[in-house]
């Protein structure tokens, strides 16, 4: 009680007792919120440039990249290797697959183990793409998954104009491969509680 008496003798004789109060309550917020600022900026810039990257062998021994003989997924391809992964290339024309395995190995020292699986995602679909992944996976520490494979029309086009044949092939490339293999490889990285799975995608599938 005499505290609040004390209080109220204060904000009697001074007329300026609760502005002060409330700049003070401004403040602290104010403090508080550009903390937080703070705190995500440098967040941002520990992740983004100073934080050590992550060593992809503890996850697996093994890496499956999809649509890995051309372009991003190539270069992914490479980029696994030299971190030391064995690799899974997935991909439809066979002496394609055999190139970029070629030379990944030489590339490598020779020191890269290399599985080739061959599929149409456009033909094949469903528990297909599953059963076959699963099988030629079967033994191997699979640790990384790269759901690179797509395809898109030939130049841009609205929905209505894609040829009905084509539609299905689309959804097969572009959702069907990502859906079964990542269920072909999933049950595994829940085994061991570890993996990484990276799906790659691409603006024009937004616009």
């Amino acid at each position: 009680s005499s505290d609040l008496e004390d209080l109220g003798k204060m904000a009697g004789e001074s007329p300026l007792f609760w502005q002060d109060q409330f700049l003070l309550a401004i403040c602290t917020i104010g403090f508080l919120s550009l903390s937080k600022t703070l705190f995500k900026f440098l967040k941002w810039v520990w992740c983004t440039f100073l934080r050590p990257p992550k060593k992809l062998t503890n996850y697996g021994s093994w890496a499956i990249i999809t649509g890995c003989t051309d372009g991003i997924g190539k270069a992914l391809t490479f980029d696994l290797a030299s971190k030391g992964l064995n690799l899974v290339l997935v991909g439809r024309n066979p002496q394609k697959l055999q190139s970029t395995s070629n030379e990944i190995w030489e590339k490598s020292g020779k020191k890269t183990q290399i599985k080739i699986i061959v599929i149409d995602f456009e033909k094949i679909s469903g528990e297909e793409i599953e059963v076959k992944i699963r099988k030629e996976i079967e033994g191997l520490d699979v640790g990384v998954l790269v759901n690179n494979v797509g395809l898109a029309n030939q130049g841009a086009r609205f929905f209505h104009e894609v040829e009905s044949g084509g539609v299905d092939g689309l959804m097969n490339v572009n959702m069907g491969s990502v859906t079964w293999v990542t269920k072909a490889v999933l049950p595994g990285m829940l085994l061991k509680k570890k993996g990484a799975i990276v799906n790659v995608g691409s603006g024009s599938s937004a616009a």
